[in-house]
């Protein structure tokens, strides 16, 4: 069957037509921050659409409850959205040094919040409610309902006219406007720090300052182009906010790597002599058909998110295809038109010492010692190095997930201070349960006495305040809402919640109403759930297509098995990784992150996804070279020695160029970056290192030709070569590792 050269055709009419790739390009770019300034529409909300007792809940206070213009019996009026409105509660403390009394500070800001005709109620102590002021009256507590509320610029006055008093405050608003500003910090600190230390590896890999400034060009192009597609592609979906995050994360990693790849193959060549049109082209057809179907592994790890029902996980997937897309189609094509445009200009700024490069052909080096140490004793070298991953992967069992809540925001942050306030000294909560109780009359004694009976069974559980029961208008439906103790992603709050659902509910009810919980805290629980019965799903269809892929890509059964397995190692190990951390606390100090009782719940699916991917660019780019000399040669052990030799240091430097970029985002301050940007350090620099230079050298030395073994009852499977064309070899190939010395020819010499 003809081989595919559609990568090396690319490549060849882009270096012929430079210009006019460019300008297309050009085309491309302004279009992109045409479609990010107008059309770019991000939402906060994270919509989980599988059946769950959360979900019913929520639903039906949305169809038969939170209707638009129905007023509750506080007055409180329901926005377009159907909710209640927004509660924040203010915290106002007496500090040393205060000016004034905290009566007067506290009616004033009751007076400046109630001009504001967004807020329908502001309560305080000044209102007879003996509960919103603590003992030593150093402490007060302002209640404020209403829709759009805008309360900081409340307190910035009050603050600036009355020293001594600390104003803070809590509630969905502000934690939310907090949690994004964090997220905003992280992802500059994330992109400054990675592409910083982006460049300097590069510099140590390239030796020269203009091939080292390439891939972090095509890599910002990559992301240009992913967030304008975004833009377009939320006019038909809800996309998160934290999208653009992850554009930018992983648009810098595998921008970075694919250009990488294609540049040190075009400067080989053009080493070996060809003319600078040849040896674009033939990187071309080699390096960029490697990063063709790389990409398109990627994608297919990456598309597992889209069987998850949740808004967040598509729209991470969504955001993540589309840069890597983007970041392929720039390398196949605006790369080659750079190259050709500045030729040798690529060895421009050569620096001194680490500029000097050694040709793969020759053996010696730092990776030839490393796989002459490894296939001399493989099955010792892999058992042990199995045995130790298997051994960190196994802490994955203890893990605990849930949401990292209010807890877990900085020591520092407002946000963090108010709640804890409230905690301690107010039986007020933003964390709320809320029972939705359906019955065909609510009014009904029976059920009346049930809601009672519930009631009381809360009342003298210390995890739960004052429960407030509301009615609908339609007479079919009630609402129980409750506060609780804790943040809801605490273990207080999930065992009270168990306790609420398990044996409050039906010790009350008995059948009389169907009774859902919904809430922050139920919400979580629910969310943790759904992952769990949704896991096996991605797992499966991740790693069979990509097995699938693989099989037909090196047409060989070995290699694929191989692969999967030895991606779920660095997978598992990155997962024990994570719990040994942030959850038992194992030199948490050390790395400036703080220990916490749970791991976000979406953070293994979507490490998975990622790792699997982006571990199959690490796959694909050695393998290929393996099996293009062992096309040429058919010596096993030579051919993996050869492409160790040839794409260790860029695999290498690819892989700290990837943990330069996710340690920028886990030098954050919000909790769950750092244990995503954590997770994907060290599950890439596990699988750059450990897996690429011990394991995979030593499995295929024990297994030799049976690597390349495929049964004949598969050959009718598309013949796909990404290796490029084997090439006549006109002298003795290379000795092996431990063989004899070839004879040397006069042209060698």
């Amino acid at each position: 069957m003809k081989r595919l050269n559609s990568t090396e055709w690319l490549a060849r009419s882009s270096a012929r037509h430079p210009w006019i790739t460019l300008l297309v390009w050009v085309a491309v770019l302004g279009g992109s921050f045409f479609a990010t300034a107008t059309y770019l529409d991000l939402s906060d909300d994270s919509d989980v659409t599988a059946a769950s007792e959360s979900n019913t809940a929520d639903e039906l206070l949305s169809e038969r409850f939170r209707t638009e213009g129905t007023p509750l019996p506080e007055g409180i009026p329901i926005n377009e959205a159907g909710d209640f409105g927004n509660q924040e509660f203010v915290i106002v403390e007496a500090e040393a040094g205060a000016t004034a009394p905290l009566d007067t500070v506290v009616a004033t800001l009751v007076e400046d919040l109630r001009a504001n005709p967004r807020i329908a109620i502001v309560q305080s102590h000044l209102d007879g409610i003996p509960d919103f002021i603590t003992e030593d009256g150093q402490t007060a507590l302002v209640s404020v309902t209403g829709d759009g509320i805008e309360t900081v610029e409340v307190i910035d006055a009050v603050e600036g006219a009355n020293t001594g008093f600390r104003i803070t405050t809590i509630g969905n608003d502000s934690v939310n406007e907090e949690f994004e500003t964090l997220a905003e910090e992280t992802l500059l600190r994330g992109e400054l720090l990675g592409v910083s230390l982006a460049l300097v590896v590069l510099l140590l890999v390239f030796g020269a300052a203009v091939a080292a400034g390439l891939p972090i060009l095509l890599a910002i192009v990559s992301i240009v182009v992913a967030v304008g597609a975004t833009a377009i592609v939320g006019q038909f979906f809800d996309l998160s906010t934290f999208v653009v995050n992850i554009i930018t994360m992983i648009g810098l990693a595998v921008g970075i790597d694919y250009s990488l790849f294609i540049v040190q193959r075009y400067r080989e060549e053009r080493d070996n002599g060809l003319e600078k049109i040849d040896a674009i082209a033939v990187a071309g057809g080699t390096a960029s058909r490697a990063v063709l179907f790389s990409g398109l592994a990627v994608v297919i790890a990456l598309s597992g998110m889209f069987i998850i029902p949740d808004t967040t996980f598509n729209s991470f997937g969504a955001g993540a295809i589309l840069v890597v897309i983007a970041a392929v189609a720039a390398a196949l094509t605006l790369l080659p038109a750079i190259l050709s445009l500045i030729g040798r200009g690529v060895n421009w700024l050569t620096l001194p010492v680490i500029g000097r490069r050694r040709s793969p052909e020759v053996e010696g080096g730092m990776w030839y010692r490393i796989t002459a140490v490894v296939t001399r004793r493989p099955l010792f070298t892999a058992g042990i190095t199995s045995l130790v991953l298997i051994g960190v992967a196994s802490w994955y069992l203890t893990i605990n997930l849930g949401s990292n809540g209010i807890s877990s925001l900085p020591d520092d942050s407002p946000g963090r201070h108010a709640f804890e306030v409230l905690n301690a000294e107010f039986t007020n909560s933003p964390n709320e349960a809320e029972i939705v109780v359906d019955a065909p009359n609510i009014e009904d004694p029976r059920v009346i006495e049930a809601i009672g009976a519930l009631e009381d069974l809360l009342a003298d559980d210390e995890s739960f305040g004052t429960p407030v029961f509301r009615p609908s208008t339609t007479g079919d439906l009630g609402l129980i809402e409750v506060p609780m103790k804790g943040d809801f992603s605490s273990s207080e709050s999930r065992d009270a919640l168990d306790r609420l659902r398990s044996d409050y509910v039906p010790a009350s009810f008995a059948g009389l109403a169907e009774v859902y919980v919904t809430g922050d805290a139920a919400q979580d629980v629910d969310y943790v759930r759904v992952i769990g019965d949704y896991t096996p799903l991605v797992f499966t269809y991740v790693l069979g297509f990509s097995f699938l892929l693989l099989l037909v890509t090196f047409r060989s059964v070995v290699v694929p098995l191989k692969a999967v397995a030895m991606n779920l190692l660095s997978v598992g190990a990155a997962y024990g990784l994570i719990v040994l951390v942030f959850q038992q606390g194992v030199g948490a100090g050390l790395f400036g992150f703080r220990q916490t009782e749970v791991i976000e719940p979406w953070l293994p699916l979507f490490l998975f996804t990622i790792l699997f991917g982006l571990s199959m660019d690490y796959h694909v780019f050695l393998l290929s070279r393996i099996k293009e000399r062992y096309d040429e040669t058919h010596d096993n052990h030579h051919a993996v020695a050869f492409g160790l030799r040839s794409t260790g240091a860029l695999i290498t430097g690819a892989a700290l160029i990837m943990v330069a970029v996710f340690g920028g985002f886990a030098a954050g301050d919000l909790l769950m970056f750092q244990q995503m940007g954590f997770g994907l350090a060290v599950a890439v620099i596990l699988d750059a290192t450990v897996i690429r230079s011990i394991l995979v050298p030593a499995s295929m030395e024990l297994l030799g030709d049976k690597n390349w073994y495929f049964p004949s009852w598969l050959e009718w499977l598309p013949e796909i070569h990404i290796e490029g064309r084997p090439q006549p070899r006109l002298t003795p190939a290379p000795a092996a590792i431990g063989g004899p010395e070839p004879a040397t020819t006069a042209a060698e010499q």
